[in-house]
């Protein structure tokens, strides 16, 4: 056997070294990333590959062991060190594969570029984005059953219930077959997918891998607005990860390449750490480093928004007016109008797509209240769900029918809805008409773009399968969105879709912000937001804080931590509370506005763990970049009699702390004491409810 030939390349805190020879394909050798030296003795094959014309090397479900993956050899390599590495390799029958790997501050972005370059048409069933075995830390060595090494933390999402974490130890998932007496990889792996365009709707791209023993904790996550597929799997000797985005075999998806023709990968995002927290703050850098610069990101707006808890979709000047005043009283920044002001009746559900102003509503325009938010010195902002054309929409006759999402001809319908296909000129030039109006008529400088709807597997006009049709429209609404900003620079977008059912990292990379829930209970609220900025970053997190009229004063206190987790995202009627009421909520306001430096620089922590769905107190922080960076920790009780926890920061090991209640100023404070040997806060509520407190945690040395 020929002599394997190594590639080395360096970006920040990471180096990475490959192997290659003429017998065998690309494969990672060893990665460096700061203290971690971990070495990959196992090879696997960097890119998997499947054909409707050649299959898997033994036949299994897998995005590994595929035929062409182990048949492609090196070619050849471009290095920009720092910034990007491309590594070319071929294989026999035409395919010629490019893996990218682009450098993000210390994490990676990855994926696979496949061009045909041969003279028969090849038909595309799955291309992973990245595919990696585990390996093994240098300093530790290797476990006697690597698959048991590992555990796998996944997140799932739905309606009201966004970010549920949960931690399986992996041979719990995978049985130990002894593949080592077949000379042959195990056949089955544990794959999760979504489907349809809530690309977060159920099993989140986002997953983590985790050995206690060595140290070592992998981040990977599927960056795509649309279907997805990560799995994990067992080889001789290790234990693998592959991404891909949408596959024939989980999302009718597949793509045929006429010579000459090529196809890129969705991207994926790889971090690594010691332990989750380090590993988190690696992919927080990354997706700050990969966002679409705005003049947001430096100074997030506190939003205040009609909707959750309050108008609930049936705005009308009289009820407004008094929102706005109130709103601009306790300090809100922008307001926001949400849905229903397009409506002259209450059930608009099947009717929208014009988005025009309803005269019934605001009977001296809508003008007038947006005149009277900008009075008040905030910015006005409206609401959108540009993708749909209600199924009662007089546009549902007038736009082409090439313009919206089809299957064998037959218009794709959802919950009364039709769904542009954005890949369409008349669809992408109703959305921007739209949008420019808006901004022209009203000087509207806020959208909260929402996505109440997933059509299913995609359209098969213009497309070699529905699946293909759904990516290229997925592409084209990117494409939309950078367009929107590029002629429209300081418009805020806020990303929403029943919630988060569509947050995945390819639409947080173009937008602002992201509501993390439509959960109304803010007992229940918590949960999400700690767990929001694991799968986000802290200040495109936007968690609602719901304080109303009838609410004690620990219960609105309770509400606005919430809001305090991440970016500050305000409703309910204020108009109706007690100025004591209203100066509470000012207050939070104001805490929003001191902390706004330290959000947009903070990585999460989690001082008790990735938070359960039931669990009585509910932590989450966020700490400043540098030795001495201050954390704000968010803190809830949701027991109903005095309580007592303890928090490990093992980061704040040996230091001085001081601590101090951020908010709020006027209520009980918490006993608290710092245990500098051990790097443990103490913490007792002393209340008969559900309580919450911001605290600020400085370092004193």
């Amino acid at each position: 056997m020929a002599p394997a030939h190594p590639l080395f390349w360096r970006a920040a805190r990471l180096e990475l070294e490959f192997r290659h020879s003429p017998e065998a394909p690309v494969s990672l050798a060893r990665l460096v990333a700061g203290e971690l030296e971990i070495c990959f003795d196992r090879p696997l094959p960097l890119v998997g590959i499947l054909t409707a014309g050649r299959g898997h090397v033994t036949s299994t479900d897998r995005l590994v062991q595929t035929a062409i993956g182990d048949s492609l050899r090196y070619v050849s390599h471009e290095s920009e060190p720092g910034v990007a590495l491309r590594i070319v390799s071929a294989s026999d029958d035409g395919l010629r594969a490019t893996t990218v790997l682009e450098a993000l501050d210390g994490a990676l972005r990855v994926s696979t570029e496949v061009e045909n370059t041969g003279d028969r048409r090849i038909l595309l069933t799955a291309v992973t984005s990245w595919a990696m075995p585990l390996g093994t830390r240098l300093d530790v060595g290797a476990a006697a059953d690597p698959a048991a090494d590992w555990e796998l933390l996944e997140g799932r999402s739905e309606w009201l219930g966004e970010g549920r974490w949960q931690a399986r130890e992996l041979r719990g998932l995978l049985p130990d077959l002894h593949p080592e007496h077949t000379a042959q990889p195990p056949r089955e792996s544990v794959v999760r997918t979504a489907t349809g365009t809530w690309s977060t709707g159920g099993t989140l791209p986002l997953m983590a891998l985790r050995s206690r023993r060595q140290d070592v904790t992998w981040l990977c996550e599927v960056a795509h607005s649309g279907p997805w597929r990560w799995e994990v799997g067992e080889q001789i000797d290790d234990a693998y990860l592959a991404v891909s985005g949408p596959t024939d075999r989980d999302h009718q998806w597949s793509q045929l390449l006429a010579p000459g023709e090529s196809f890129t990968s969705v991207p994926a995002l790889l971090a690594v750490g010691t332990d989750l927290e380090h590993a988190a703050a690696a992919l927080t850098r990354a997706k700050r480093a990969a966002r679409r610069a705005h003049p947001d990101d430096r100074r997030p707006a506190l939003v205040y928004n009609d909707y959750l808890n309050t108008l609930v979709g049936d705005p009308t000047t009289e009820r407004l007016l008094p929102l706005v005043a109130a709103a601009a009283e306790v300090g809100a920044e922008t307001f926001c109008i949400d849905a229903g002001w397009y409506a002259d009746t209450e059930s608009w559900w099947d009717t929208v797509g014009e988005w025009t102003p309803s005269t019934r509503r605001f009977p001296g325009g809508l003008g007038e209240v947006v005149d009277a938010i900008r009075g008040h010195g905030m910015v006005p902002g409206l609401w959108l769900e540009p993708e749909v054309i209600g199924t009662g929409s007089p546009l549902a006759r007038t736009l082409p029918e090439e313009a919206f999402l089809s299957r064998s001809g037959v218009r794709v319908e959802e919950s009364g809805r039709f769904h542009l296909d954005l890949r369409h000129p008349a669809a992408r030039a109703h959305l921007d008409e739209t949008v420019d109006r808006l901004v022209r008529d009203f000087g509207i400088g806020y959208l909260k773009l929402d996505y109440n709807i997933d059509p299913g597997p995609g359209t098969d006009r213009a497309a070699s399968s529905a699946g293909a049709g759904l990516l290229g429209h997925a592409r084209a609404h990117l494409d939309w969105i950078d367009g929107v900003l590029d002629r429209h620079p300081r418009l805020v977008l806020e990303n929403c879709a029943s919630g988060a059912m569509r947050a995945d990292s390819a639409l947080l990379a173009r937008m602002q912000l992201q509501s993390t829930s439509d959960q109304e209970d803010p007992l229940l609220a918590p949960t999400i937001a700690a767990a929001a900025p694991l799968s986000m970053l802290p200040e495109q997190a936007a968690n609602w804080a719901c304080p109303q009229p009838e609410m004690s004063d620990e219960a609105i206190a309770f509400t606005l931590v919430t809001g305090l987790a991440g970016r500050f995202h305000l409703t309910g009627h204020l108009d109706r509370m007690t100025a004591e009421q209203r100066s509470l909520v000012a207050e939070a306001v104001r805490t929003a506005a001191e902390l706004r430096p330290h959000l947009i620089a903070s990585v999460p922590l989690w001082p008790l763990g990735l938070p359960g769905w039931t669990d009585r107190w509910v932590a989450s922080a966020l700490r400043a970049p540098g030795a001495t960076g201050s954390v704000v920790l968010s803190l809830w009780d949701r027991g109903d009699e005095p309580g007592e926890m303890t928090l490990a920061f093992p980061g704040l090991l040996g230091r001085a702390v001081r601590v101090r209640t951020a908010f709020p100023a006027g209520l009980p404070a918490w006993d608290t004491s710092w245990d500098a040997g051990a790097g443990l806060l103490t913490v007792r509520s002393a209340g008969s409810e559900p309580e919450a407190r911001t605290l600020m945690l400085d370092v004193a040395d």
